[in-house]
């Protein structure tokens, strides 16, 4: 079978200079890609709706997502190609440098199209957050692929399929073209600045999102390409809730969360089925100043009040004993930016990463809102580089001030909020995490003094570092070597205890209250894909006013300000997810626990627990050691109430009802 005469001409044109190696591989991976396309569609045959108008869309669509991902792989050759010396066109640095750039991109190309073919039939869609979640899990990753698939076989497969792809270049005369076309740079301008200016065009105009025109899941995913759909997941932070994860109709679930949301002393503020605003009812007045502190993975079991005979946290039990002590508490999630989700923002862990490290989290209903209406000014204490994990951003993006050890990260400068630097002349010690416990506590003094000597109520979180890998502390603060876990624990707790002994010589100290709680665990490891146990974290309000206690009821993490709100008497209106502890009643504590995939609601001595598989499943819990058991038959009630608090919680911060006006 012969092409075209004309064809034939088009192609002898396009493959007989410096770029045709280029321009080979963009045509191969658009075939191959297109190719992939077909495989899907008849696989999934039985999902696609047997219209032609939206198929030939989504392959029309999937086009023009192909060429922007090829170009992207051919981005940095074409580059090299413009900038080469002319003279050494064809020397042997000039083949041994083509030869590896196109043996790279040809590896990842092959690899990303080879990798989409199980995703696909995991999860009958293309790589999305999911994907980008296995790369924070790399071991276990590897571990997976190599028990599950032949891996050398694999790698075999593709290094032959590169192999191939030059013996082709090399027989169809178009490498000698690439090493004898010496172009001058001018030229090569006019073709290489067009294709970096139309592929720069194209990511930026081009939206994973523009594929999704169909009410067919199937039809939608068919239109994208699987590396351009991961870095969009990548940037994006989440996975969508309604594709993934079980559901109710949207009525239904708010029906279901506003039922539960109700305390005693509060009411809706609207008749509105989706406005879950309340007011809370009290009578007090009293504003004092708070700072929350929050302690870098502080599991509940380094303390000597849960039974560790370490003597690890001297200065935190003794609080504890001056305090309301919070002893069944539980971490949202197994990261920092979980914890500063829930504390802040008072709402269950959405699939996907954290709020926190989204775009679009800016002026959403938090705490700090309710602090604002009260004329509180609002600090966020970090010691390292609060650029790290979208810190800054997110709670420059609600009114806090920030004070963090900037190194002077040039996108720094698009937080639009008032940022102070902790200057060198003020840290004493530092790894690569940030300043240390005891540092970090003489910034939020310092910044206490402040808003006192001008007369306003302030509030601070502060975020410590100290208990964080590689355990680095300043030399002689304990009895313990540098350099292992126990040791930075004991050393968080005694700079811990040097703050408080400091801030009672303070004359603001007799109106200030302390929220001393862990971001996470320090371990979320276990036998089950969520380990209750490892999300039991201690927390204590130490110097409010009255005697202390202990609350042994189930607390989620969410409901810490809520509940101190409610200690201060005060009267507001809330948006939260969080509640006022002592205002449930017996059977209502929940916890809200998850991952990046799965979430769970611990309720009754059951979690109930649900995935992006749509997966619905409830364990009995035991009270001894927290060990799980599958259940038969889910108790419907707790499935329908754990939906509708994922599903509207996700539901309002993707379509900007979290957002304050």
């Amino acid at each position: 079978m012969h092409l075209p005469q004309s064809l034939t001409k088009f192609f002898r044109k396009i493959f007989s200079g410096r770029h045709s190696a280029s321009l080979f591989i963009l045509f191969l991976y658009i075939a191959l890609s297109f190719g992939i396309r077909v495989v899907f569609l008849i696989w999934s045959a039985a999902n696609v709706e047997h219209h032609v108008i939206p198929i030939l869309r989504a392959f029309l669509t999937g086009l023009l997502f192909d060429l922007t991902a090829g170009l992207c792989f051919l981005a940095g050759y074409n580059i090299y190609l413009l900038l080469f010396p002319r003279r050494w066109i064809g020397s042997a640095a000039d083949k041994i440098l083509t030869y590896t750039c196109l043996a790279i991109v040809l590896f990842i190309m092959f690899f990303g199209l080879m990798a989409e073919i199980p995703f696909w039939d995991e999860f009958g869609v293309r790589f999305n957050f999911i994907a980008v979640d296995y790369l924070i899990y790399t071991y276990e990753v590897v571990e997976n692929i190599n028990q599950s698939y032949p891996l050398p076989l694999i790698i075999g497969a593709l290094l032959l399929l590169i192999i191939l792809v030059f013996y082709t270049l090399r027989r169809s005369g178009i490498l000698e073209k690439t090493f004898s076309d010496k172009k001058p740079l001018g030229r090569r301008v006019m073709f290489t600045i067009p294709v970096l200016s139309f592929t720069v065009l194209l990511l930026i105009f081009l939206k994973n999102k523009d594929a999704d025109f169909s009410n067919n899941l199937t039809v939608n995913e068919l239109g994208k390409n699987g590396v351009f759909s991961f870095f969009a997941a990548f940037r994006s932070n989440e996975l969508d809730y309604d594709i993934f994860y079980p559901g109710l109709p949207e009525q239904e679930a708010y029906r279901v969360l506003k039922k539960n949301l109700l305390q005693e002393n509060q009411s809706y503020t609207s008749d509105q089925w989706d406005n879950i605003t309340r007011n809370t009812r009290d009578t007090g007045i009293q504003n004092p100043n708070i700072i929350l502190i929050a302690i870098e993975s502080f599991s509940a079991d380094f303390l000597g009040a849960f039974g560790n005979g370490d003597r690890l946290t001297p200065n935190y039990d003794s609080l504890a004993n001056q305090s309301i002590f919070f002893t069944n508490l539980y971490a949202t999630g197994t990261r920092t930016v979980r914890g500063m989700e829930a504390l802040t923002l008072c709402v269950p862990p959405t699939p996907g990463n954290s709020i926190v490290r989204r775009p679009g989290n800016q002026n959403l209903f938090s705490v700090a809102t309710i602090l604002k209406a009260r004329n509180y000014h609002s600090y966020f204490i970090y010691g390292g580089d609060g650029y790290f994990d979208n810190m800054n951003n997110f709670f420059g993006g609600q009114g806090f001030d920030i004070v963090d050890r900037d190194r002077g990260n040039p996108l720094s400068d698009r937080i639009h909020t008032t940022r102070y630097n902790i200057s060198s002349e003020e840290v004493s010690f530092e790894n690569a995490w940030g300043i240390c416990d005891e540092d970090l506590y003489r910034q939020s003094i310092k910044y206490a003094d402040k808003s006192y000597l001008s007369g306003e109520p302030f509030f601070q979180f502060v975020m410590t570092t100290s208990n964080h890998k590689p355990y680095t502390f300043p030399e002689g603060a304990i009895d313990l070597p540098q350099g292992n876990r126990n040791a930075a624990v004991k050393y968080t707790d005694y700079a811990l205890g040097k703050f408080v002994a400091a801030v009672r010589e303070k004359p603001w100290f007799a109106n200030t209250v302390f929220v001393i709680v862990a971001d996470h665990c320090a371990s979320s490891a276990g036998k089950w894909e969520i380990n209750i146990d490892k999300h039991h974290i201690p927390a204590i309000f130490f110097n409010l006013p009255g005697a202390p206690g202990k609350i042994d009821r189930l607390t989620s993490q969410i409901d810490l300000m809520p509940t101190l709100f409610g200690y201060l008497n005060w009267n507001y209106n809330t948006a939260l997810y969080g509640k006022d502890i002592n205002q449930m009643n017996a059977g209502e504590e929940r916890a809200f626990i998850g991952n990046y995939r799965t979430l769970g609601l611990l309720k009754d001595g059951l979690f109930t627990q649900i995935d992006d598989r749509k997966r619905v499943k409830q364990f009995a819990v035991s009270e001894k050691d927290e060990s799980l058991s599958e259940t038969n038959n889910p108790q419907k009630e707790l499935v329908t109430e754990t939906i509708s608090y994922y599903q509207t919680a996700s539901e309002r911060f993707e379509n900007g009802k979290m957002r304050v006006d």
